[in-house]
């Protein structure tokens, strides 16, 4: 069987809903989630009729108020960007760098969190943005915490797309880089994701010492942050233990180079 044949009704539902704070048109989220027209408004129609979706126009359909519900009723188990604020605001302004919080999301991750740098621009990341793991620091940094077997698996389901000229698009050599991550407790984005964009992530645990999320620091590929990126990377891969270990991590479990040991 095919993964779109093992698609039940409740990944079809969700992949919809998923889709529709993207897309408003049938034919939009028909083309995003793969599913017939026919089904993707069959679907629609449920959700309006429970209050996920409603529709504002002929043909095009928004979130509806039971999501808000929802969230509202979940937010003690899902306050994790606010339990991290602090550390974050912290990063901010000791590398004066742009300062993400992902939590990995299946094959890839998303941003929950965006304190914006001391810089006179803005970079396109914002919350609620999925990224990819293979191109970007904080996936990386995700992505070294794995045995080489999970990492491949994961590769051969997401596939290594190229963001740019300088993304990783073959397992041998993003392996290979992941050991030196291991190594060096943290990860580095040059330019792999974002042309004229560098980064540096590091990953954050769970009280289960299971990779939950990262955190990262990104700027322009000024001469003067390029040079910066070590120091940046260092600073990031000890708030992002701090986090861990403020969520319960195991001491021997709360940064990439004492598991790496």
């Amino acid at each position: 069987m095919t993964g779109e044949a093992r698609r039940t009704a409740a990944d079809k539902t969700l992949d919809v809903l998923e889709a529709l704070a993207e897309h408003r048109s049938i034919a939009g989220l028909a083309e995003a989630t793969r599913l017939p027209k026919p089904t993707v408004h069959r679907i629609l129609q449920t959700l309006v009729q429970r209050g996920f979706a409603r529709q504002v126009e002929h043909g095009s359909y928004v979130g509806g108020p039971r999501i808000l519900t929802l969230v509202g009723r979940h937010q003690p188990a899902i306050d994790l960007p606010n339990h991290v604020r602090p550390a974050l605001d912290e990063l901010q302004r000791e590398t004066k760098w742009t300062v993400h919080f992902a939590l990995l999301a299946g094959d890839a991750a998303v941003y929950a969190a965006k304190v914006e740098g001391d810089r006179p621009y803005h970079l396109a990341s914002r919350v609620g943005m999925t990224l990819a793991l293979h191109s970007t620091s904080v996936g990386k940094s995700m992505l070294a915490c794995l045995p080489d077997e999970a990492v491949r698996a994961l590769l051969g389901r997401a596939g290594m797309p190229p963001r740019t000229g300088h993304t990783h698009t073959e397992p041998r050599t993003l392996l290979a880089e992941l050991a030196a991550i291991r190594r060096r407790g943290f990860a580095e984005d040059n330019e792999e994701n974002e042309e004229s964009v560098v980064a540096v992530g590091a990953p954050v645990f769970d009280h289960t010492g299971q990779v939950i999320g990262g955190i990262s620091a990104a700027a322009l590929n000024h001469p003067a942050d390029v040079a910066a990126m070590p120091g940046c990377g260092r600073a990031v891969a000890d708030t992002a233990r701090r986090v861990s270990l403020s969520l319960g991590a195991p001491l021997q479990h709360s940064d990439l180079t004492q598991r790496a040991s």
